[in-house]
């Protein structure tokens, strides 16, 4: 075994570090016996995240995720839940993918081999602007987007979550993480569940996974 890759079941063993003017910091380390990409104050990939993101999935079904035409991750990171779409789902249609980090996708694709994988395009730039201008339309969007460990205020507003509708099928569904770890975010997420009570036919919120992580799922 890895010598690295051993005792980080010890304590967490650092193997790359790269400045990003958006998360200011990312690094590869190895953690419990597995390869992550953390930003400075949360794990990016892999890790706990991961486990998380595939909580989501198991909620939707993977045989109604595995039978998605076109499928959008917005906040690709390393790419731990593409790899869960495909190495654990089962998934084989196309994937759009948006990070606005070009740090992390390089990071991605070095260490995780994200570029390796089949009916992937991977866009860089800004979620916000990709759902506005978009003309495709997507099976299931996944959004998990954060600036190190904080979510842009953008996710929970009204337009946006209309841009997300219109760019979904009709039997479109979301897949959305947020992470609940004081007051202003209960009340956030209170609100935001508030407005998709307004726009959706059905909504499910998952709490306290994995921590503070927070997971609507909901439907067109």
């Amino acid at each position: 075994m890895n010598i690295k890759k051993f005792l980080s079941f010890i304590i967490p063993i650092k193997i790359h570090q790269k400045k990003s003017e958006i998360n200011t910091s990312l690094e590869i380390a190895w953690n419990n016996g597995q390869l992550v990409l953390d930003s400075k104050n949360t794990n990016f990939s892999y890790g706990s995240l991961q486990k998380v993101l595939k909580f989501g999935l198991l909620k939707i079904g993977f045989e109604k995720v595995k039978a998605c035409k076109h499928i959008a991750v917005l906040g690709v990171a390393g790419g731990s839940v593409i790899k869960s779409l495909i190495d654990e789902v089962g998934y084989k249609g196309k994937i759009t993918g948006v990070e606005l980090d070009k740090v992390a996708i390089d990071l991605a694709n070095r260490y995780f081999g994200l570029d390796q994988i089949e009916n992937l395009e991977i866009i860089i730039g800004d979620a916000q602007s990709f759902v506005q201008q978009t003309t495709q339309k997507f099976d299931l969007v996944i959004i998990d987007i954060f600036q190190d460990n904080v979510m842009p205020g953008f996710l929970f507003d009204e337009k946006f979550t209309a841009n997300i509708l219109d760019c979904l099928t009709e039997t479109g569904t979301v897949l959305f993480n947020t992470i609940v770890s004081t007051n202003s975010d209960q009340i956030r997420n209170a609100n935001y569940l508030q407005l998709l009570e307004d726009k959706c036919k059905t909504i499910r919120k998952f709490s306290n996974i994995e921590g503070d992580n927070e997971l609507f799922v909901w439907e067109k």
